[in-house]
């Protein structure tokens, strides 16, 4: 019988997949579902991020499509708050704001519900990837047009290379794992 790991000490990274030339030609993607798909892998990635912003008075966790929903839903669970969806363009249903971006491989929009949000709510911003910042920046926008404080990022892995991390230089930013 294998040794049980404690979530604590478990190395994530053989979790992490390198995929080359997706989705574009000259993109090293960085494949969390052999991450997602153990259940001890999962769990630690889960309950790291949830300690690391337990004590931040979280009010809400917006969620970014499609793999954030994945950790933000269990970490909103965990701190006993609610999920925020930050989805692409012409997903949600009710009326909504729009955020535009730059991804290293184009151009995107990010909505949120315009009644997502409560004046004052603090709101800790969860995705599985950090590399050039502009999905987070879209999602902090989204935020704070809706009165809303961002009390931090939670990410699984920061691609360090592309520096994302400057441009949240003003706010708490949190990666399990950089790359």
């Amino acid at each position: 019988m294998p040794e049980v790991v404690p979530e604590r000490d478990l190395d994530l990274r053989p979790y992490i997949r390198d995929v080359p030339d997706y989705p574009h030609e000259g993109i090293l993607f960085r494949d969390i579902t052999p991450l997602l798909s153990s259940g001890p892998a999962f769990r630690a990635a889960c309950l790291r991020l949830t300690e690391l912003f337990r004590g931040e008075n979280v009010g809400a966790v917006a969620s970014i499509e499609s793999r954030g929903f994945t950790f933000g839903a269990v970490i909103a669970f965990e701190l006993g708050v609610g999920v925020i969806p930050v989805r692409k363009a012409g997903r949600l249903p009710a009326a909504v704001i729009s955020s535009s971006y730059h991804l290293e491989y184009g151009d995107a929009t990010l909505e949120m519900h315009q009644d997502a949000i409560a004046e004052g709510t603090r709101v800790l911003v969860v995705d599985d990837l950090l590399a050039t910042g502009g999905t987070a920046l879209a999602t902090l926008d989204l935020i704070t047009r809706l009165g809303g404080m961002v009390v931090g990022f939670g990410f699984v892995i920061e691609l360090l290379a592309l520096e994302g991390r400057s441009r949240l230089a003003s706010h708490r930013v949190e990666a399990l794992l950089t790359v």
